[in-house]
């Protein structure tokens, strides 16, 4: 088969460099010293399920050169999915199959506006990972999990064979969920309120469960998500705000979110593709989320900044 992985960052690097690792023909599409470093010296993963490296990968930041291939890995930040949608389509055949990766719920149907939506799979995946360097990703935590499937649940031999692909590869499980759209969402609500109050609080998950206040703030977020799921027709179960609390309860305790270590670092975020965009869509169906909001409302200085919209330098008029 032939995979192409849009991004070269934690998911990308990872999940790519385990495909290459079985042999399958992966090429990355990375820029800049990314770039550089996979066509120098390959690509090297340190990870707790065991480290590897790929002397020889294929990279190009032209996916013209690329030609046609049979998936996709979307796994650029939420944001650049717009402009990521457009560079694929010399990728892109009848029978292509693009698989997007971003936190949120919102991607697949950004790729929509550009690709035929036959070519376009809902997906999520679940692994703590980032960019240690160019060429190097750094796997810290979690059981790296990949899931993905059409948007109205259809059977498909080529989502089958892509999932039987990823689970002979070492260090990652793949399925395919009855529901992407439920599976999509309980992942929207595990994230986005971890990612909001890490980025407030700048605590790490075991933190922000071990304190009262925090804890009972992760809840009330995820329950509004919960809620706006539930009001717009997603069909998530009765269980999942207790279940993604168990979850959290799980992962280690000094994790961190990509969002909150972008936002720390000054950096764009994908503020908008999670608590955003649980206060943009919310307002579509009238539900109230007032957590979430919160969090927007006090990040959103820090998002500007980071995007060169706002500058923390000016005096303030008021003394």
């Amino acid at each position: 088969m032939r995979i192409a992985v849009y991004g070269s960052g934690g998911v990308g690097g990872y999940f790519g460099g385990r495909l290459a690792q079985i042999g399958q023909d992966v090429t990355f599409i990375a820029r800049n010293e990314s770039l550089s470093m996979l066509r120098s010296q390959g690509l090297k993963v340190g990870s707790i399920a065991g480290d590897f490296s790929i002397d020889k990968i294929s990279a190009t930041n032209n996916p013209a050169e690329v030609g046609v291939v049979d998936y996709i890995l979307c796994c650029v930040k939420s944001w650049q999915v717009a402009a990521m949608a457009r560079a694929i389509k010399p990728m892109v055949g009848p029978d292509t199959l693009v698989i997007p990766l971003q936190n949120g719920v919102e991607a697949p149907y950004q790729l929509c506006e550009e690709l035929d939506p036959d070519n376009v799979l809902g997906g999520l995946c679940a692994i703590v990972a980032f960019q240690a360097g160019p060429g190097h990703i750094k796997h810290s935590g979690g059981n790296p999990l990949i899931r993905f499937g059409h948007l109205d649940n259809r059977p498909d031999p080529r989502v089958n064979t892509l999932s039987e692909i990823f689970n002979h590869c070492s260090g990652v499980k793949s399925s395919i969920p009855d529901d992407v759209q439920a599976a999509m969402w309980q992942k929207f609500m595990l994230i986005t309120p971890w990612s909001g109050l890490g980025a407030v609080s700048r605590a790490p998950i075991g933190v922000l469960l071990e304190q009262a206040e925090t804890r009972e703030m992760l809840v009330q977020a995820t329950e509004e998500i919960y809620q706006l799921g539930l009001a717009r027709e997603i069909n998530l179960p009765a269980d999942s705000v207790a279940k993604t609390m168990a979850t959290l309860e799980g992962i280690p305790p000094n994790s961190t979110t990509s969002m909150q270590r972008d936002l720390v670092r000054g950096r764009p975020s994908e503020l908008d593709a999670q608590n955003g965009a649980v206060v943009r869509l919310a307002k579509e169906v009238e539900v109230d989320t007032p957590i979430n909001r919160f969090f927007l409302n006090s990040l959103r200085s820090l998002e500007l900044r980071a995007r060169g919209a706002l500058s923390f330098n000016r005096r303030s008029a008021h003394r």
